[in-house]
């Protein structure tokens, strides 16, 4: 069986950074994708709706955005012009860093809480740093020392982790339903292809399918199988609309017993069949 996940978007280059990212840009992540690369980004100005994660974010003037690899990114609505620095690590880098280990003490809070208010002092800091590195990067025409970038990306991430360890203080406070239903997206993300019985996560989580049941319904006002139908399709959806896959190979993907079954799922969550939803 051929698996195929959200379209991969990974970087070209060990490290790449840049200080004027606009709309243009932007407009790439229309469709959702799985970014195997790290990136760290800094609204500059304007006002953007993304989804991370499958939640959506209200982007404003000095927000930071912290893109773990695994990240499934969209570009959504541009509400006034915005404008954005941000660094990037290739998946091969930041693999080599171990990104886990360096991050391990504010991960799951950088997880929960991609998107961080600075103050416009800190802002100013990171633009500052931003710009700094564009010009070493123009200098050494891209061909950085990778002992250099390395040194770069751990100052990130150090510095990014000093402003998370208070938020890794709140996160622990949070009741222990918004720890339930935070936890069950992140299963679910890891397990949808071949996991789609309320039963699993619930034993995942150590509770009963029931307890599971209730507290999604009530702090999302979605069952469970909504929510993990609603990332079967945005990974479908997303499948139709940047890979040449066939319908059959994209349903086998996503672990459908047959096209005919996943025609019908697709349809009774989307209101038009695979082939419908591809040549809209």
């Amino acid at each position: 069986m051929i698996k195929i996940d959200f379209p991969q978007v990974d970087i070209p280059q060990d490290f790449i950074v840049g200080t004027n990212i606009t709309e243009d840009v932007l407009n790439f992540y229309r469709q959702s994708c799985r970014l195997r690369a790290g990136i760290f980004a800094l609204c500059l100005e304007g006002n953007v709706e993304v989804s991370i994660n499958l939640t959506n974010y209200n982007l404003k003037k000095n927000d930071f955005i912290s893109l773990l690899p695994g990240s499934i990114i969209q570009y959504r609505e541009q509400k006034s012009n915005v404008r954005l620095s941000f660094i990037g690590f290739s998946n091969k880098f930041v693999s080599s860093v171990n990104l886990i280990k360096t991050t391990m003490d504010f991960f799951p809070v950088i997880s929960n809480n991609p998107v961080f208010p600075l103050t416009d002092s800190i802002a100013n800091l990171f633009s500052d740093y931003f710009s700094l590195l564009e010009r070493a990067s123009a200098e050494a025409n891209e061909n950085l020392d990778p002992e250099i970038i390395k040194s770069i990306l751990t100052g990130v991430l150090y510095g990014v982790g000093n402003f998370y360890r208070v938020q890794n203080i709140e996160g622990r406070a949070e009741n222990r339903s918004e720890e339930i239903c935070k936890t069950l997206v992140q299963l679910i993300m890891k397990h949808y292809v071949s996991e789609r019985q309320i039963s699993f996560y619930a034993s995942q989580l150590s509770i009963s399918p029931q307890h599971l049941s209730s507290t999604v319904k009530k702090m999302t006002g979605k069952t469970v199988s909504e929510i993990i139908a609603s990332i079967v399709i945005m990974d479908a959806k997303a499948q139709l609309k940047s890979t040449n896959q066939t319908i059959q190979e994209i349903s086998y993907s996503l672990n459908f017993p047959n096209v005919s079954f996943f025609g019908k799922y697709f349809k009774r969550h989307v209101g038009m069949s695979p082939k419908e939803y591809r040549n809209s």
